[in-house]
């Protein structure tokens, strides 16, 4: 880590990413509060996150823009844009506005695919290979371990002085997102059009560059395996969005704002995963750490059956590294064994693959909490999750090396200006 944060464009990069993730983890709660107190309706506060999720679905599209352009003025540009568009909020001021929330926050989620699917691709050409761990455990460091700080101060500032400071922020720190990535002295080529995307006549065609990046994952066993024991998992992760309320109602017997306490732990956690997640892949490899994060998911759901306080916050805890090691684990994966002209649309299409059947877990898990208990689901959750965990550390082949040192040859050959490496 110190060898990353010595070189000037990673360090400019990494701190200005760090500061606009506590400007959205404070507005993300503040505006599901802020819609229950506008209209009273718990469905309409959902529906907040759910507008958040449907603008993450555009991850495909993303995914295109992000391979056809150069990556820092995609970057710049979709901060901007964002800036503004969280700025529009400023015109709410009663329940009949309400509707522009929702359209916020779907563009929210639009501009955060937009913004993942860059960062992604450019760290490939801001960092070198071997530091690649370490750039992403920093960014998921910022993203998980800052719900430390960053949900009590957007909903403790609502709550203070009104929704306009919250805004204000998280506008602020996409304008300092933006300026840091201009600041960056890198240099990128003009990105071409690769095979992927041509189509059975050899010419390029849109559907084909559409669904490059899905099928440079199905005919790569080195992603294709890793891509299913994340979907065999998020068919039963979503129901922590809702069985945590259980946990603090039944099992803990405390009020509603002792999952803010939970959730600190989790950050906490997270903080831990971080800075372990790049020595452990080290020595592992990323799908092992994605395997042990997934393994550890599944250690956590067990411990939250237990009515201990102690055992629960051990649990949160857990949580919080678990996310950060598949996180790390995933991310580092496609950088490291896809082709540089391809990697927007893998990180798209993965995130579209992972977003929908999450979404369908979440809206599953809240009809189910309210008709069986939450240690049957959190058991179930554990089995599912313990099973996708042994299935990727059990189908590690021989064939994923081969592919993957095809890939990096592939991406070798990739022009690259030595401006933008170390």
């Amino acid at each position: 880590m110190r060898r990353l944060l010595s070189h000037r464009d990673a360090r400019t990069y990494l701190a200005g990413q760090s500061l606009s993730v506590i400007g959205d983890s404070a507005l993300w709660l503040a505006m599901g509060i802020w819609v229950k107190i506008l209209t009273g309706s718990n469905a309409a506060a959902g529906l907040t996150f759910f507008a958040f999720t449907c603008g993450i679905m555009v991850a495909p599209v993303s995914g295109m823009i992000v391979d056809r352009l150069r990556r820092r003025p995609v970057l710049i540009a979709a901060n901007l844009a964002a800036a503004a568009g969280v700025c529009a909020l400023l015109l709410v001021h009663g329940r009949g506005l309400v509707w522009l929330i929702y359209l916020v926050m779907f563009g929210y989620g639009a501009a955060n695919s937009l913004i993942t699917s860059a960062q992604t691709a450019l760290l490939t050409q801001l960092v070198p290979a071997d530091l690649l761990g370490d750039a992403n455990s920093l960014l998921q460091v910022a993203s998980q371990g800052l719900r430390v700080i960053s949900p009590l101060l957007g909903a403790g500032l609502l709550a203070w002085v009104g929704a306009q400071p919250v805004i204000l922020l998280d506008a602020g720190t996409f304008v300092i997102a933006a300026g840091t990535v201009a600041a960056l002295r890198l240099r990128e080529p003009r990105p071409g059009r690769g095979a992927a995307g041509s189509g059975r006549d050899g010419r390029h065609t849109w559907l084909a560059e559409f669904s490059a990046g899905i099928r440079h994952v199905a005919r790569t066993p080195a992603l294709r395996r890793p891509l299913i024991a994340c979907l065999i998992a998020v068919s039963a992760f979503g129901f922590f969005e809702t069985v945590p309320f259980a946990v603090v109602a039944e099992g803990l017997h405390r009020r509603p704002e002792f999952l803010g306490v939970l959730i600190s732990l989790q950050g906490v956690g997270a903080l831990a995963g971080g800075v372990l997640a790049a020595p452990v892949m080290r020595r592992t490899g990323e799908p092992a750490l994605m395997a042990l994060g997934l393994a550890a998911c599944a250690a956590a759901a067990l411990l939250l059956i237990t009515a201990s306080l102690p055992l629960v916050g051990l649990a949160c805890a857990g949580l919080g590294l678990s996310i950060v090691w598949i996180n790390v684990g995933a991310i580092t994966l496609i950088q490291r064994r896809t082709p540089a002209g391809l990697i927007g649309r893998v990180d798209a299409a993965l995130e579209f693959a992972i977003v929908v059947p999450q979404a369908a877990s979440i809206a599953l898990g809240a009809v189910l909490i309210a008709v069986v208990s939450y240690r049957i689901l959190l058991l179930a959750m554990a089995a599912v999750i313990a099973f996708s965990a042994g299935y990727l550390a059990s189908r590690r082949e021989k064939a994923d090396c081969q592919t993957a040192a095809s890939a990096l040859q592939q991406a070798d050959s990739m022009p690259r200006e030595s401006a933008g490496t170390f």
